[in-house]
């Protein structure tokens, strides 16, 4: 089945375009959600690190830094660091908004603390993953330059297609890890009344349009891959 039309390849169109799409509608819809939900202030005005720093009271967790790092929404965990590093716009805010990303920050902090399974996984994939994703193209590349060598093309045109692969798996690993934390971060806003009930609605929207954005990196990942498939196994099947 030919894939390029004229000079233009269809599996994109079909394939990986309406996912990149998505991912850009996801993008839009955090900046969207937390810019609503940052003008809702919290009634008991706790700020974004008070809220993290109860959540790990709550789990038992301690020995854990929150510090401040610049930048809009470049809120994470650093397990090497044992840091929380919470965005200008989320460490002294006291908006529902806030309080929800800090949360699910804190939320990170405590599955490690717990070894919890998946976030295990994900951690000890990163440099696998990250070499995978450099050497892809360039083992299909040197398969399709082996047109002569049947099995040797076929080889390093799967292998290329594996090691991208890798990328899935890790978004597909993520996927758990983040609505976990998301779910820590509102039992804790919860059960410790760090938010009224109307006031949990603004970080559980928060935290749901941020949950999207990794359903859209998977999305994105997978339709990548069948389309390194489509495009490239079967030249490996014709060369065996």
């Amino acid at each position: 089945m030919p894939f390029y039309y004229y000079g233009f390849d269809w599996t994109y169109l079909v394939l990986v375009l309406p996912c990149v799409i998505f991912a850009l509608i996801a993008s839009a819809r955090v900046n969207s959600t937390f810019n609503r939900y940052s003008k809702q202030m919290s009634t008991r005005r706790i700020t974004g690190a008070e809220a993290a720093r109860q959540v790990l009271l709550k789990n038992g967790v301690s020995g854990v830094q929150i510090t401040r790092v610049s930048g809009n929404l470049t809120d994470h965990f650093d397990p090497r660091s044992n840091t929380i590093r919470l965005s200008d716009s989320v460490y002294d805010s006291t908006s529902t908004a806030a309080i929800g990303v800090a949360c699910h920050e804190a939320g990170h902090a405590v599955q490690y603390a717990n070894s919890y399974f998946p976030i295990k996984i994900r951690a000890a994939i990163i440099p696998i993953t990250n070499i995978g994703s450099m050497l892809a193209m360039p083992l299909i590349l040197i398969g399709l330059l082996f047109t002569s060598e049947a099995v040797t093309s076929s080889g390093f045109i799967y292998a290329g297609i594996a090691c991208f692969g890798l990328s899935a798996v890790f978004q597909l690993i993520t996927l758990p890890v983040e609505f976990n934390a998301s779910r820590r971060a509102m039992n804790a806003i919860t059960d410790s009344g760090i938010l009224t009930t109307e006031e949990q609605k603004g970080a559980r929207k928060t935290l749901t349009a941020a949950a999207m954005t990794y359903v859209a990196a998977l999305a994105v990942s997978l339709a990548q891959l069948l389309r390194l498939v489509l495009l490239f196994g079967g030249k490996g099947r014709r060369n065996d």
